[in-house]
């Protein structure tokens, strides 16, 4: 059903003029590159604060600028751990994660996988990337935009699925990495100054501070809920979360593959220390006036709704046309994005790995825009598919996210940390805890045997984690590595030698007190 909104002719020319600018961006970027890891890596030549509005960029979706609202309307800050708690896994990546990717210049984690373990865990890593990104990025972004759209124009929801994909293929296979590295940059920046507008507007409706403090109840600007709150408890998020984290901040090919385009180790570090402060913006911009909305429109009866009830009732014609813009803009930045790490993965891990070792830089590049192009078939029919279940996609997908991530975090966290981690634990726990962690997944999410026998998805998540790293930690100490395998340099030795991190260590020092200050004063304070 469509949305009560009649676009004006204004709306419609700001939604085209953005439609020509990210063409014009793809095209700009199809003359820059030269070989393969032009279109892929960008030439690994990425600045930090393209890195940073490149992750923002394709981190935010449509469905989470809807969605935040609906559950910063319904349940308050809470929601609000999802942004700032983020941070912390940010560190991880910056600190422990980008110096070992950077310095054994990989093209995918499934790559790094092998040389830290052996070629079996890359081939099994590549299937789970290509699952994951099919699924979880493309086919959940693409479903989320698709119904935004057949929502504002009453379009199909096939043409809507098609029209969006063919905008997001267009400069991803033109332009590779860069393309849609230049592209999140226009996108954050666009959607950032949009929703500040829209905060702006709502917040000057309200009157003050004090008015909206005083507007909704006091337990809607705490951060933590009661431990037997059904939707977001708090031992669900602290411990939970950070399984969640670990594998989205810090082994997820669409996320990482922006830091694998940095120039240099620094770039990647301060582009994922912006990402981090951005993050706190993000919380403003996109929460908050879900919270706003329920002084300004206490009535709403579908939480999902009052992103765009605030959008149409506050802001000026031309303004909701800039709105729906940011929208695209956050579609495209996450499909596009999904497009380019699927076709990745799948040239260098599958293709050139299995298919054809010797292929030239010319071929290479040829199949993975042609993958490109078969990606985007497949993601339409994921978003199809997803579009059949009628389920509530914000949680589906948080659930998904929940029993993808335990395998994975265990084995890298514990594969960078601890040298002693062999090849033959890190296969057993990535096929074992796969298995397991599906299992528990689809029965968790599926109601079997009925809804009150699990625990929250992110409790069981944690719980998984806890388990699998157990596992492979023992499976490390009854068998033996390789003695031919060559091992990875120390977290010690993968900083270059010389070289002065105090400025990257300041700047986390400022990033994390603020982050403690805000807890401080959303728990105890308000």
């Amino acid at each position: 059903m469509a949305l009560s909104y009649s676009f004006h002719l204004l709306d419609i020319i700001v939604i085209l003029l953005y439609l020509c600018c990210v063409l014009l961006i793809g095209f700009y970027a199809s003359f820059k590159k030269k070989e393969a890891k032009d279109l892929f890596l960008a030439g690994r030549n990425l600045s930090w604060p393209t890195i940073g509005f490149s992750i923002f960029g394709t981190n935010v979706s449509p469905s989470m600028m809807v969605s935040a609202s609906a559950i910063a309307y319904t349940t308050g800050m809470a929601a609000v751990n999802f942004e700032w708690y983020a941070w912390v896994f940010l560190f991880f990546l910056a600190m422990i994660f980008i110096p070992h990717y950077l310095n054994t210049k990989i093209t995918t984690m499934p790559e790094f996988l092998e040389k830290r373990f052996s070629k079996k865990c890359r081939n099994f890593l590549s299937i789970y990337v290509l699952f994951t990104t099919l699924i979880l990025w493309l086919g959940g972004a693409l479903y989320s935009g698709g119904v935004l759209l057949n929502q504002l124009t009453g379009w199909p929801i096939l043409y809507c699925f098609i029209i969006l994909m063919a905008i997001s293929a267009s400069f991803t296979i033109t332009g590779g990495l860069l393309a849609v590295a230049l592209t999140d940059n226009f996108n954050s920046i666009l959607m950032i100054i949009g929703s500040l507008v829209l905060f702006l507007i709502a917040f000057g409706k309200i009157g003050g501070v004090n008015d909206l403090i005083n507007s909704v109840p006091s337990t809607h600007w705490h951060l933590f809920r009661p431990s037997d709150d059904p939707s977001l408890p708090w031992p669900a998020i602290i411990l939970g979360y950070p399984i969640l984290g670990i594998w989205f901040w810090c082994t997820d090919q669409t996320i990482v593959q922006r830091v694998l385009g940095a120039k240099d180790i620094k770039n990647g570090q301060y582009g994922a220390i912006f990402m981090g402060f951005l993050k706190i913006v993000s919380a403003i911009i996109f929460f908050v006036p879900g919270i706003m909305a329920v002084k300004l429109f206490p009535n709403i009866q579908n939480p999902d709704t009052v992103y765009m009830t605030l959008v149409t009732n506050l802001l000026p014609v031309g303004m909701i046309g800039l709105i729906i813009a940011i929208l695209l803009a956050a579609l495209v930045s996450t499909i596009d994005g999904a497009l380019n790490s699927f076709s990745t993965v799948f040239t260098f891990d599958v293709y050139k790995a299995f298919v054809n070792p010797n292929v030239d830089e010319k071929r290479l590049r040829f199949f993975g825009q042609l993958f490109t192009f078969l990606s985007s078939i497949v993601g339409i029919l994921v978003a199809l598919f997803m579009a059949s279940l009628g389920k509530d996609m914000f949680n589906l997908l948080q659930s998904i996210i929940a029993f993808f991530a335990p395998p994975m975090s265990s084995v890298f966290l514990i594969g960078v940390l601890w040298k002693r981690a062999t090849s033959k634990a890190a296969l057993f726990t990535l096929i074992f805890g796969s298995i397991i962690s599906l299992t528990i997944g689809y029965c968790q999410i599926t109601n079997i045997p009925n809804s009150n026998f699990w625990p929250h998805y992110m409790l069981l998540s944690f719980y998984l984690f806890v388990f699998l790293s157990f596992v492979m930690v023992i499976v490390s100490l009854l068998t033996k590595e390789d003695e031919n395998k060559i091992p990875l340099p120390s977290l010690k030795e993968t900083y270059l030698k010389g070289e002065s991190y105090k400025t990257v260590w300041i700047l986390w020092g400022v990033l994390a007190s603020i982050m403690i200050t805000l807890y401080i004063i959303f728990n105890v304070v308000l």
